[in-house]
């Protein structure tokens, strides 16, 4: 078991957040419980390209300090929303015999939906844990809307979303 911890870019880690200060708080605990309980955390973030303030050497790109990975943690870098689309992370998660991933992070519609779908495609077990990831209001939903929808109803088939203190006995 590993935890994907993905996005958690100053870019994205914003006050427009639905439930931000709960998102934040509640990887905090993710994030908290995993090192403890020894299963690995590694990092995905996403580079948007150049001249979009969220690539290498951009302030936005770097990881939101509250939520920052520990000295040794891995970092993999992504360019389009899947995280198993960084084919490093990909081999290393196949060395290491993983077969179940906890997907948490930024964004629900967007890069935790294709990552979460992804690794199921790929035979992961996939575990959600309830208020670990989030996103912003668009021109169709509110974050709210769009964070219940996914996890109430999008991902039942691919993933098991499951209460905080559930995470860590699904596996």
């Amino acid at each position: 078991m590993v935890l994907l911890a993905i996005d958690l870019q100053k870019a994205l880690v914003v006050e427009d957040l639905y439930n931000f200060e709960g998102f934040v708080e509640n990887m905090k605990k993710l994030l908290s419980e995993a090192r403890k309980r020894g299963v690995e955390v590694i990092y995905v973030r996403h580079d948007a390209g150049e001249g979009s303030g969220m690539t290498y050497g951009d302030e936005d790109f770097e990881i939101y300090d509250e939520l920052a990975p520990k000295a040794g943690e891995k970092v993999f870098v992504k360019t389009v929303n899947s995280s198993f689309s960084n084919k490093e992370l990909c081999k290393y998660l196949e060395e290491k015999g993983e077969d179940t991933v906890i997907i948490a992070g930024l964004q629900t519609n967007y890069c935790i939906d294709a990552t979460i779908k992804s690794a199921f495609d790929r035979g992961y077990n996939v575990i959600v844990p309830e208020g670990c990831n989030s996103t912003f209001d668009n021109d169709y939903m509110t974050g709210e809307t769009t964070y219940r929808y996914y996890n109430e109803d999008v991902w039942d088939s691919v993933a098991d979303v499951v209460a905080m203190d559930e995470v860590f006995e699904t596996a």
